[in-house]
Order: structure tokens, then C-alpha cells, then sequence
């Protein structure tokens, strides 16, 4: 049987907080790591039952696709997208709205129509991080303002489920905005505690590429002369298409870097948690809506980092399909053309890439004693059993060599 130090040990954890949010902090707490992580330490009696939770609803133990029960005969299924009933192309109406979101702005055009239409009472979601402006934080936004100061992606460790039981004492509705580990964590909670589907009314999530480890923003940060202990504020995206990573020091200074320089030409500075690089699901199958980069070739124009943002939108769900067209027709969004999931594999060849390689590099894992977890219904064994078999055996023996090397952990290493 697994535990959550066998999780933290051979680096399955991804930080979404879940454990420590369904023990109230009384047993299990989020803490920051040796190597920067955010990861859960056993601070106190865990009950069993609370155990047995948390351990059936993590994201490294359980994934899952779209719940049954969300799905109607107008649900089609792509193999490698998952369940959707409409791709479409679409940004924010507000112009200011569209400028600071991360790509179109649409999570946080969703995020304040939602909120303006009295439909919920807060968002649930992540903003930049007061402690450590490299890390995201859970955070409740209940108006335009505070939904716009959170605008933007995360490329460091973010946990929003760490005072779930806490939200959802409120006994209020709201709405989530998570990564796609965090919408699995918090759908497989809902199976232990009603409140979740009653009080959760809709699940917004991104095409998740996998975030920075602490280690590669630290040595970013030196690379260019700067102290990380100085580091006041950090926008990783926003403010363009996707704008410029953008940091200020305790001494005045400012500092913008372009999406290339932070990840490297042809993405060579591009690393990953262990985690991430074995992930089954980071197209969300289990959200309402997902927002993603339309960007042909998978990358973003280097000439034209600063035009207006846009984003490819799945909806998944008839609440998805239902909340998106009434933010069109209440002018909160403006939709374009529709897509297909052929045109999302020429936006996201990496999300591809990783649906056809998560069941090899799972085997490697498995081979080698390994934890893996359950993905069932993720259809990753028939995708990777689509291809040839030198294909599969490459990838698991990658994945079994990088287990005696050490380097199938969270060290610093490149993806592959």
C-alpha cells in the first residue's frame, strides 16, 4: 500500500495541496522542501479515514476522464483530447481583461462574468505568491479587481487545495480555476464529500505544459545577476502574447525577459518535475472548460510577442457549452472560428507527444518498483499501443535508465 512519503520519495508529488486541505493542516502539511518543492509532511495523527481520503483522491494515485454522469449524446470522444462537445477559438471582450490574461484572457473573462452575473460567489483559484513571489498561492476572489491581480500564469509551485475543507465550510458556490492535477484531486474528492458537487458549479482549467522546477527559476535568476532573495514580484506571462516574464527587486530594479529567454531557444532551458514528465492527463479531461495556446508549430511567434492574446477553447461539458455561450452572447468573451482536435495537435504537438508516451514511461516506473497511478479511462495503453513497438520499448527503457541514474526524481533535468 502506498503513503504519502512513498509519494514524496520517488517524486509523484505535484504540490496541489489536496492532503493538507482534507486533514485541516491537523495531521498533514504542506511544506517547502530542500529542493524548493511544495510537498506534504506528516506533522500529526492522520486518521485513518482521513488517510484513506487523501490517499484514493490524489492526482499521483488516481486520474481519471470526464465523470459519466457529465457526459450526453452529444459528448464526442478524441483519443488523445478526451471528451469535448466544442473547440473554439475566442479571447476577452475587455480589452484591459485580454491584456493581462495569460494568453486571451478567457479564464479570467469567465472568472469575472461569473462572478458579475451572480451565478457564484467566488472563485477559487491561484495568484502570484507574497511569501515567495516565484511560487503561486490558493487565493478567493469575489470581484473584477481581485480576479485581474491574479491574472496570468504560474510556473512555480502553486497548491489551491490546501484550505479546501475551509472553502467549502463557506457553503457557498463557487467556481474553480486549477491546473489539470488539481480539477482531478478535487472531482476525486467530491466522490468523499457532497459538498463538493453541490457547491463547486463549474471547472475551468489550462492545457497544463508542466511548471518550472524552484531550481531551474533559481539558476534563470542567476544567470542573469540577479539575487533570488531579492525578488519582489515575478509575472511569468500577461501583458501580450504572451508578454514578457517580468521581475522587480527589493532594490528598484526591473527587469523583462522575453518567453524565449526564460525557456531557452528551441526550449532548451525547458525542465520539468518528475511528475510532470510521466503525466497522463494535462489537457484537463475532467473540467467544464479548458483554455489553451493557439500556437502553431506549438511555440509562440518570436516576432510578434506582444500582439493581443487569443485562446483555443475545449468545452467538455453542456455546463461548459452552456457557460461559454452566455458569456458571448452577455459580450464577456468574443468567439471566433471553430477548431478540431487535428488543429489542437498542430497548437499542442508536446500534449501529443506526452498522451502517447505517459503509458510506456508508467511501465519503465512500474519495472523498476515504482509507484504509478490508476488512469483509467485516460486511453494512454491503446495510444501507445498504436504505435510501433520499438517506440514503446524506447520509452520505457528511457524511463527504467533514468531510474538508476537517479535522475527520475526532481533533479534538474531536461525534458525529453
Amino acid at each position: 500500500m502506498v503513503s504519502l512519503s512513498d509519494i514524496v520519495e520517488q517524486a509523484m508529488c505535484i504540490g496541489c495541496g489536496l492532503c493538507q486541505g482534507i486533514s485541516r493542516g491537523h495531521g498533514v502539511m504542506l511544506e517547502k522542501s530542500a529542493n524548493g518543492f511544495l510537498v506534504p509532511r506528516v506533522t500529526g495523527n492522520v486518521s485513518l479515514q482521513d488517510n484513506a481520503i487523501i490517499l484514493d483522491c490524489c492526482p499521483s494515485c488516481t486520474l481519471n476522464t470526464l465523470p459519466i454522469e457529465a457526459r450526453d449524446e452529444q459528448t464526442r470522444l478524441d483519443p488523445i483530447w478526451g471528451y469535448y462537445r466544442r473547440i473554439v477559438h475566442g479571447y476577452a471582450a475587455d480589452d484591459s481583461t485580454r491584456f493581462l490574461g495569460a494568453s486571451g484572457g478567457v479564464l479570467s473573462a469567465l472568472a469575472i462574468y461569473l462572478l458579475e452575473s451572480e451565478q457564484i460567489d467566488f472563485i477559487l483559484h491561484a495568484r502570484a505568491s507574497d511569501i515567495e513571489p516565484t511560487f503561486g498561492e490558493a487565493c478567493l476572489s469575489f470581484n473584477r479587481e481581485q480576479v485581474l491581480q491574479a491574472a496570468g500564469s504560474r510556473y512555480g509551485p502553486t497548491a489551491i487545495l490546501v484550505d479546501i475543507r475551509e472553502v467549502l465550510d463557506r457553503g457557498q458556490r463557487f467556481a474553480v480555476i486549477g491546473k489539470p492535477c488539481d480539477i482531478s484531486a478535487l472531482r476525486n474528492y467530491a466522490h468523499h464529500n457532497p459538498a463538493v458537487g453541490r457547491q463547486v458549479r463549474f471547472w475551468l482549467t489550462l492545457v497544463c505544459g508542466g511548471f518550472m522546477p524552484p531550481a531551474g527559476t533559481t539558476q534563470f535568476l542567476r544567470d542573469h545577476s540577479i539575487d533570488p532573495g531579492q525578488v519582489t514580484k515575478m509575472r511569468y506571462r500577461g501583458h501580450g502574447f504572451p508578454g514578457p516574464t517580468h521581475i522587480e527587486t527589493t532594490g528598484g530594479d526591473q527587469f523583462d525577459f522575453t518567453y524565449q529567454d526564460f525557456w531557452g531557444a528551441d526550449y532548451k532551458r525547458f525542465t520539468l518535475p518528475h511528475r510532470c514528465k510521466i503525466c497522463p492527463d494535462s489537457v484537463g479531461e475532467m473540467a467544464d472548460i479548458v483554455a489553451a495556446d493557439p500556437w502553431p508549430g506549438g511555440g509562440p511567434d518570436p516576432n510578434n510577442l506582444e500582439a493581443p492574446g487569443n485562446n483555443v477553447i475545449l468545452c467538455r461539458t453542456s455546463v461548459g457549452e452552456g457557460l461559454l455561450k452566455r458569456a458571448a452572447a452577455d459580450g464577456a468573451l468574443v468567439l471566433g472560428a471553430e477548431g478540431s482536435p487535428r488543429l489542437l495537435n498542430d497548437y499542442q504537438p508536446h500534449q501529443v507527444a506526452r498522451k502517447y508516451t505517459a503509458w510506456p514511461r508508467l511501465l519503465g516506473l512500474k519495472a523498476e518498483g515504482r509507484w504509478v497511478p490508476k488512469t483509467a479511462g485516460l486511453r494512454i495503453q491503446s495510444l501507445a499501443e498504436s504505435m510501433d513497438r520499438q517506440f514503446q520499448t524506447d520509452q520505457q527503457d528511457g524511463m527504467q535508465k533514468r531510474v538508476r541514474q537517479g535522475k527520475a526524481s526532481d533533479a534538474l533535468v531536461s525534458d525529453d
